[in-house]
């Protein structure tokens, strides 16, 4: 689209380069009146746009064909809902190990963070006990949630209830980085203030 945009002319005579060399490193322009000089659309733009982002392609397998497909409830979400495969109950204050049947290969630089649903924490009081629990991308196994119930009641876990987000994350891993011991920390803004420091 942009290119067809510069091999274009316009009511003067100028292509898009003419355009944007006259407009220059101006922050003043209004972008409406730029939109406008084009004959662009801004939802036109925003699309075109968005089908030239780069998507990180993540592959997946599952143990049985009802295991759900990861996959975002909305475009803008972080995480993507996991789903047990199994019934299981939780007595009060107990802690399970919950199977998805889902595996992830994730990609080199990623991690995926397996956190607590507000809405499962709220209702039933139930929580990812490591939230956020990490799965490292050297790890194909399956998809597991420890999952606590911080009430004294028994709550029962069913077949297909969403138990957990996920969330893939950037992450920098083990290779890329280099320990090495100094004598002392050199000290910054914070120093050793921790714990509160900076108010409840």
């Amino acid at each position: 689209m942009i290119d067809d945009l510069k091999n274009e002319e316009y009511d003067d005579g100028d292509n898009l380069d003419d355009l944007l060399s006259r407009f220059g490193d101006n922050d003043d322009v209004d972008l409406n009146v730029f939109m406008d000089l084009l004959d662009l659309n801004m939802d036109e733009l925003e699309q075109e746009m968005a089908s030239n982002i780069p998507l990180i392609e993540v592959s997946y397998s599952k143990n049985t064909d009802d295991v759900k497909d990861p996959q975002y409830a909305y475009p803008t979400d972080s995480g993507f809902d996991l789903y047990s495969i199994e019934d299981k109950w939780l007595h009060p204050f107990d802690r399970q190990l919950i199977r998805t049947g889902l595996y992830i290969d994730i990609p080199e630089n990623y991690e995926i963070q397996v956190r607590s649903k507000s809405g499962l924490a709220l209702k039933q009081g139930l929580m990812v006990l490591n939230s956020p629990g990490t799965v490292d991308q050297g790890y194909t196994g399956e998809i597991q949630v420890i999952l606590f119930n911080t009430t004294n009641q028994k709550v029962k876990i069913e077949k297909g209830q969403k138990v957990a987000q996920a969330v893939v994350c950037p992450v920098v891993a083990g290779k890329w980085l280099k320990f090495f011991q100094k004598q002392n920390i050199e000290s910054k803004d914070r120093n050793n203030n921790g714990f509160g420091s900076t108010g409840l």
